[in-house]
């Protein structure tokens, strides 16, 4: 038997706890060897992990370099960069697959044998532009990283159809999608619970804007009820939640998060799953995160907000509906005009849709972007 490539997967996230980069660990981990490099403990089922210090923050950036247009220098002075150069220069592994722009930079200087290929998730140069100091200063940055680096991949993949689109217009090069879909779940619908039992799961940031979700909840005639499974990702705005949350008459729970690999399971449990997130920026507006699939896995229905990619979704699937805005008023209104009948076929249409929606179908995409790049003959240019 011929020895397997090794394929080194480049992450700055914690890793065991990042449900796109552990769908990635498990697609190639019989394949290749697997080596992992990001944050945290290493995950199952990988070859080598080399954990990089959480001190070693690849989103922090310096001002006063990026304001000088120093953006080869601030690249490799950034914490995360630096750090996991230090720690890897001496390898050189057959492919590397890189999530998200700040990973191209390391993926290429490296110089894989065969290629690289970067996994974009979303659309970076405008991540954050709905705060001016970050628009100034950072943004022009990451678009010359793109271009410096990301472009010159041997592939890439983004998360949605609108983001790989934008990243062919503004330069040059056409992502494949694969979207944040979540493994096929043998489980079937509950029955359904009236008033009805609501449920969102996700970051407890304050830019997600789940207080809208609670706000919109409380203000329902019908009863409905909200039950919360947030990452502490922001201590100061959970407590906000908590404190709002306690205003409800008990309708609304904040509860602790739940691994991943338990949460589909748990939301089974539940009527319907709800994610109205204010388009604050690109990124927003053109979100199509994994809680959207997880629901769905979990054979509920949905609220989603007026976001153009959730809603091709849900349309397409037939398992929610969608409000009229962001507001509070818009998701009590949409609550509201929920039925008994409606939320039953909405899980029977989520049912009906899970094998079609699960991941195994998305991870082929990836598959055969690692595959044609192993193909290459060593020495070619960042597997082009």
């Amino acid at each position: 038997m011929p020895e397997r490539q090794s394929l080194l997967i480049i992450s700055f996230s914690e890793i065991v706890s990042d449900p796109r980069v552990r769908r990635q660990i498990a697609l190639f981990r019989d394949a290749y060897e697997v080596i992992t490099c990001g944050y945290g403990p290493a995950p199952e089922g990988v070859a080598r992990h080399i954990e990089l210090p959480l001190t070693e923050n690849a989103s922090i950036w310096d001002g006063r370099v990026l304001a000088l247009r120093q953006y080869r220098l601030e690249t490799w002075r950034n914490p995360g960069l630096a750090g996991a150069w230090r720690r890897l220069k001496g390898l050189r592994p057959d492919i590397i697959l890189a999530n998200e722009a700040i990973a191209a930079p390391l993926a290429l200087r490296l110089k894989p044998r065969r290629g690289a290929h970067v996994d974009l998730h979303e659309y970076h140069s405008r991540v954050r532009e709905n705060e001016g100091y970050w628009r100034k200063r950072a943004k022009p940055w990451i678009e010359w990283m793109i271009r410096a680096y990301v472009a010159k991949a041997g592939s890439w993949t983004a998360v949605a159809p609108g983001i790989a689109d934008e990243y062919e217009r503004e330069f040059g090069f056409r992502p494949e999608v694969v979207r944040n879909t979540t493994p096929y779940a043998e489980q079937t619908p509950t029955a359904v619970t009236w008033p009805p039992r609501l449920v969102h799961s996700g970051a407890g940031m304050r830019k997600r804007g789940t207080e809208l979700i609670v706000r919109g909840v409380i203000a329902a005639a019908n009863g409905a009820t909200l039950d919360l499974y947030l990452t502490k990702g922001d201590p100061g705005y959970l407590a906000e939640l908590s404190a709002l949350a306690a205003t409800s008459g008990g309708r609304v729970t904040l509860h602790d998060p739940v691994p991943y690999e338990q949460l589909v399971g748990v939301l089974n449990g539940y009527d319907v799953g709800i994610h109205v997130l204010p388009p604050v920026n690109f990124n927003h507006l053109m979100a199509l995160p994994n809680k959207v699939f997880d629901y769905l896995q979990a054979r509920l229905g949905v609220i989603v907000g007026p976001s153009p990619e959730m809603v091709a979704l849900v349309e397409a699937a037939g398992y929610g509906v969608s409000t009229a805005d962001f507001t509070p008023e818009a998701i009590a209104a949409a609550v509201d005009a929920l039925t008994p009948a409606a939320v039953e076929d909405m899980k029977a249409a989520a049912h009906a849709a899970a094998r079609t929606y699960a991941s195994d179908a998305e991870d082929a995409v990836w598959k055969a972007a690692i595959d044609r790049i192993a193909a290459r003959r060593i020495g070619g240019r960042h597997g082009r």
